[in-house]
């Protein structure tokens, strides 16, 4: 029963996933870039500005400040898919994958730009009163109701894609491998930790990640700079090695080098979208819950989401696997751990311990928030509020799929939210535009 389950996930994911809807997730990028003519980029500085409280306004609509916000989505980015799936896409894909995160993350950094101000610019007010945003909300507000069916495909795939099961199922891996604790018993611990969260609201959510984001950040960073600066003499070629096997060059020529380039380049976005999240959706909808009467501040403050996620932290990850030289079939997590205990063998285990619960438990937290908001959209606040109850049951269970299954599953999800979160927000670029032009020239 359980090879049947995991075949099926595996023929959806590769139906699901391939050049068409990577192709799909790069023109769009394209696309906004060109009809931005990248102004946003000018604002990168101004959102800092911004994200340091600069223009916060109480009176605002929204529910948290745009710091918060921020450190919402990052929580949700900064996790896993840095360690684990920074480890997976090499495993998978060779170094050349990391060429093609980099690449999927400058364009990121555009469609979310895009995704997060129209998560503020079309934003529902629920049974509460309280303005809601997110790719559902600005769908059905900005498009119209016949558009509705394409905000329900969006909420289903959250409602599943964003139940924390790859993190649990990473995490209880790595504490199993260096403390032998049953993988189940910390399925429930995780299952406590993100109840006791989550049963309250996205202000909790916010207070709780914009504590713990900036320190685990720093300390990650910090840490691979360490272990990079060790491993040093290696920087040269596993550079040299990322571009070269980005196009498929490392093959032995003909219709091998097509394949592999193929490869590669999915593998790469594929991670760097579960890494970064830009186009899916779910950022939207924490940068929706911001406080602003200006929504493209906010649509600056999330461009930095892919900047920071995968151009920073993503890549200080694959460096200190590329330069530890550690390839090994273990999950994600432990060949990233590997590598950071060749370089420091005592302080290495502490350092990953710590950052890697954290990474795991805050992305666990915001996306218990996406799919709490998902079942409220599609079943009411009333009956929407239950589901929680039935997320945090499944929390255990993923512990004892495999690796495989659980990426399979997030990322058959992911694909089913790509689809009408970039259609909806192509069709409405142009209302972007026009937000843009009007408040960069306020600026001046």
């Amino acid at each position: 029963m359980m090879n049947g389950f995991a075949e099926f996930w595996s023929l959806t994911v590769d139906l699901l996933w391939g050049v068409p809807l990577v192709t799909f997730i790069l023109i769009t990028g394209i696309y906004f870039s060109y009809i931005s003519g990248l102004r946003p980029l000018t604002g990168f500085l101004h959102a800092f500005s911004i994200l340091l409280g600069k223009y916060d306004d109480k009176s605002s609509p929204g529910e948290v400040p745009h710091f918060q916000a921020l450190t919402v989505a990052l929580s949700g980015t900064i996790g896993m898919g840095n360690i684990a799936g920074v480890a997976i896409a090499i495993n998978m894909g060779g170094a050349g994958a990391i060429f093609w995160m980099w690449v999927a993350g400058l364009f990121g950094m555009m469609i979310k730009f895009f995704t997060c101000t129209l998560s503020c610019l079309y934003r529902k007010q629920d049974e509460e009163g309280i303005e809601q945003g997110g790719p559902m909300y600005f769908i059905e507000c900005g498009l119209g109701k016949n558009f509705k069916p394409l905000a329900i495909l969006f909420a289903i795939g959250g409602l599943i894609g964003c139940i924390p099961i790859f993190q649990v199922n990473q995490l209880s891996s790595f504490i199993h491998s260096e403390f032998a604790i049953s993988p189940l018993n910390t399925g429930v611990v995780c299952l406590l930790i993100i109840g006791i969260v989550i049963l309250g609201d996205v202000k909790r959510v916010g207070s709780v990640t914009a504590k713990i984001v900036p320190f685990m950040f720093l300390t990650y960073v910090i840490s691979s700079l360490v272990v990079i600066t060790i491993n040093f003499n290696e920087v040269p070629r596993v550079l040299m090695d990322i571009i070269n096997s980005a196009f498929g060059m490392s093959a032995i020529g003909g219709g091998a080098t097509g394949f592999i380039f193929k490869e590669v380049l999915v593998t790469g976005i594929k991670r760097a979208i579960f890494s970064n999240e830009a186009g899916v959706g779910t950022e939207a909808m924490a940068h929706g819950a911001a406080k602003t009467k200006e929504p493209v501040r906010e649509g600056l403050v999330a461009m930095l989401g892919p900047f920071i996620d995968t151009h920073i932290v993503c890549t200080c990850t694959a460096l200190v696997i590329l330069t530890s030289g550690i390839y090994t079939s273990e999950s994600g997590i432990i060949m990233t751990a590997m590598s950071f205990n060749q370089a420091l063998p005592n302080i290495g285990n502490i350092i990953v311990y710590l950052v890697f619960s954290l990474f795991a438990i805050t992305t666990m937290i915001t996306y218990s928030y996406y799919s709490l908001k998902c079942a409220r959209y599609l079943f009411g606040k009333k009956i929407g509020d239950k589901y929680i109850f039935i997320y945090l049951a499944i929390i255990p269970l993923s512990t004892v799929w495999t690796q495989a299954t659980v990426i399979n599953i997030i990322d058959t999800m992911f694909a089913l939210m790509i689809f009408p979160t970039l259609l909806s927000t192509i069709l409405l670029a142009k209302k972007v535009i026009n937000e843009m032009n009007i408040y960069f020239d306020k600026l001046k």
